[in-house]
């Protein structure tokens, strides 16, 4: 194929960005290049950024038109565009003009690091653009590194990651929004003129309302399968703010980073500030393509333990609340063993000595067992999981103390709040936030996890909540001058924690919990193995919820539960089959009251348990093919998994309506080998008789072109029939 007709295929594909270089760099994954023209002396430009260019195209790249922009715009000799660096040096002026000075390339284990140096032309001020390409999945990274030696402090009044353009056309925006027990809802828009920001400014918490991760169709309305697509995520924890800026000229800009308001960040000289990355993707397979591609490169390089199996766990929250008792807990975890369950979490209310936990008003901070409620401490519970045959974990908010607390007494000037105001307070009407900006702060968090994992080192599992956001802007540890380092100064502080953490306990499995779903993103990751993906557990809600975070977050990090029924944030009443199928497509465990479980119930979560057991690896760790989506509306929600041999699949089938005469499309499957024969067994199972196809061998090109069709009922006894219906099927390679 000629490189110009090359070239017409990939126009709606990204950034053909072109200018006079002598030498284009390229940065490349196995099936991506992002091309830079680096000219010594002058501005960075960015080429390219789309499929793998052979090297006759990558040579022939500058002839090939368009137009011409810098690859890290910065403010003060083009003041009309947005930009990605705003900075007031010492002596006043607001004004930068960056100069590439050199290139250098490193191996980083499975990666090739791309640094950029720059230097203004005027001050002594440097920014490094940094490019992380991996050499087997296709993830780059960027970022900045910017320092200066200027006599005095300059101001970073806007620090973004990165920026990318993209190729005005028919492109379409999918992002994420949603609030508590309502989080990752998709929202699909085209993008028209004007400014489209999507930001955060919880100060602790960031994936409740939106999220730092988004895509970009390019060949018009999304598709799941097929289609050029962009995935963008920020791996940051903190406040962020994307920025879609679609003006007079042919491209989209695309700016990511820290959100800047109410943070500018004083430099001071040597210093250097270092942006978080941004992790961008390129697929031609649409939106589970670029979801594929963020899993694989998530699992084996940011999440914790990724290529560890999950554990099957009962926590109690829902079961007790804070009704924490020895004997309940005993009870809850002889139950969850009886139905092959691994691990049991004890949740909120174990703690407090001269403020008990009883509710959310008291005790946070006072991390001591509460023996009134546990009269043989965390060690009788650790004696009554090893009886019962499953690991023990426990609940902690360490971030967090309530005004009624012996820790508050203690220490009223470790807490985020503003000089000279009352403390803001949040849930409870007593939360408050620790300020982790502030090292002793730290050295309290870390001694949070390290006490107890030094009295009880065979505490497997911590779930580490944050129920609350920054809500009155203040430090008592930071200069009146550096006040606007507030919300930074607390993402650097969490970290070093974390870090500190892991060095000591490398082994440990944390979930990032946040009223429910509020830290899911790359930022913590590295320090968490999974993330609550929402408070509201209800299954049917569940399945639109975990269908938006799947778009960036692989199954094997997303915490799904079985729970009770009526359902405890909607009172909706849903099947057991049903909450049991939506459980099962994600890291599957349990959030409900057994004792209160019909024996009926308790089986069939007995034989899921089992059947889940032996699709973990192909859930876990296999490629995501979403099918139908729940958001089309109609009447089905459908994804699949398959092995990376893709001699295996697992296929997952909800009916989210019903209607009388209902029509509802047969779906056809993704991801396997169309050579290959694969025979069909359906997973927790309630029919009196095996679906038609029980047992029988396709064809992976039938399943994938024609699909099986999925009946809309069950075939269960009168008495038990309802509105609900659901299947899960195991395909497996016939050789």
């Amino acid at each position: 194929m000629d490189f110009m007709k090359r070239l017409g295929l990939l126009a709606g594909a990204l950034a053909l960005i072109s200018g006079a270089a002598a030498a284009p760099i390229e940065v490349a994954t196995p099936h991506t290049s992002l091309v830079i023209d680096a000219t010594e002396g002058a501005e960075l430009k960015q080429m390219y950024y789309g499929d793998r260019l052979s090297a006759a195209d990558l040579a022939a790249l500058s002839n090939a038109g368009g137009a011409t922009y810098a690859a890290y715009p910065v403010y003060g000799m083009n003041c009309q565009g947005e930009t990605a660096l705003a900075v007031k040096h010492a002596d006043g002026n607001m004004s930068l003009q960056m100069a590439v000075e050199n290139v250098t390339t490193a191996t980083e284990g499975n990666a090739t690091v791309t640094r950029v140096s720059m230097k203004d032309k005027v001050y002594p001020f440097y920014v490094d653009v940094c490019y992380r390409a991996y050499n087997d999945v296709d993830i780059i990274e960027t970022w900045t590194e910017i320092r200066h030696d200027e006599k005095g402090e300059v101001a970073l009044n806007q620090f973004a990651s990165g920026y990318l353009p993209i190729r005005r056309g028919t492109v379409w925006l999918s992002s994420l929004y949603g609030a508590w027990a309502n989080e990752g809802r998709l929202l699909q828009e085209p993008l028209e003129p004007g400014m489209k920001v999507i930001k955060n400014k919880d100060g602790i918490r960031n994936s409740h309302t939106a999220h730092a991760e988004v895509m970009f169709s390019l060949d018009g309305r999304p598709q799941e399968n097929t289609g050029a697509t962009i995935g963008a995520a920020l791996c940051y924890g903190g406040n962020y703010k994307l920025r879609v800026d679609t003006d007079e000229s042919e491209y989209h800009h695309f700016f990511a980073g820290i959100n800047e308001e109410n943070s500018t960040y004083n430099l001071k000289r040597g210093e250097t500030f270092a942006t978080p990355a941004l992790a961008l993707t390129y697929s031609r397979e649409g939106l589970s393509g670029a979801s594929r591609n963020f899993h694989r490169w998530g699992r084996k390089y940011r999440l914790m333990h990724g290529d560890r199996e999950r554990m099957i766990l009962l926590n109690s929250w829902e079961g007790v609340y804070f009704n924490i008792n020895q004997e309940g807990m005993d009870q809850m975890m002889a139950d969850i063993a009886s139905m092959g369950g691994e691990l049991f979490v004890m949740d909120d209310g174990w703690f407090g000595t001269k403020y008990q936990r009883n509710s959310d008003n008291a005790a946070l901070g006072d991390w001591t067992v509460d023996k009134r409620k546990l009269p043989e401490g965390i060690e009788g519970l650790l004696r009554d999981a090893k009886k019962n045959g499953v690991k023990f974990g426990i609940w902690i908010e360490p971030e967090a103390t309530n005004t009624k607390s012996e820790l508050y007494e203690k220490h009223p000037e470790w807490i985020v709040n503003a000089p000279n105001r009352q403390p803001a307070t949040g849930r409870g009407g007593t939360q408050l936030m620790l300020d982790l900006g502030n090292p002793e702060v730290q050295d309290f968090v870390f001694g949070v996890v390290d006490n107890l994992m030094t009295k009880y080192p065979e505490i497997a599992y911590i779930k580490w909540d944050a129920n609350m956001g920054i809500q009155s802007h203040g430090s008592t540890y930071l200069t009146k001058d550096n006040q606007s380092h507030l919300y930074i100064n607390y993402h650097r502080g969490f970290e070093k924690v974390c870090q500190r953490i892991r060095a000591k306990y490398p082994d440990l499995i944390i979930q990032a919990c946040a009223s429910g779903g509020a830290r899911a993103n790359w930022g913590v990751l590295p320090y968490f193995d999974e993330f609550w993906v929402s408070d509201n557990t209800d299954a049917l809600q569940r399945i639109y919820m975990q269908w938006g975070t799947s778009y960036f977050f692989p199954a094997i990090a997303m915490a799904s539960h079985i729970s009770s029924k009526p359902n405890h944030q909607t009172f909706r009443t849903i099947p057991i089959k049903f909450r049991i199928d939506v459980a099962m497509s994600g890291r599957l465990g349990m959030e409900i009251q057994p004792k209160n479980m019909t024996d009926e119930e308790k089986e069939l979560c007995r034989k899921a348990i089992a059947e889940y057991k032996q699709i973990r690896p192909v859930v876990q760790f296999g490629d995501i093919y979403r099918l139908v989506s729940p958001y089309d509306r109609l009447g089905v929600a459908s994804l699949m998994y398959t092995s990376e041999a893709k001699d295996k699949a697992v296929f997952y089938w909800w009916k989210t309506e019903t209607f009388v005469n209902q029509h509802l499309p047969r779906v056809k499957m993704a991801g396997l080998d169309r050579t290959k024969t694969y025979r069909v067994h359906e997973l927790d199972r309630i029919d009196n008789n095996p679906l038609k196809f029980e047992g029988k061998t396709f064809s992976g090109a039938f399943l994938m072109d024609t699909g099986l069709e999925i009946p809309y009922t069950h075939d269960v006894d009168y008495n038990k029939l309802n509105d609900y219906a659901s299947r899960v099927l195991y395909l497996e390679e016939v050789k």
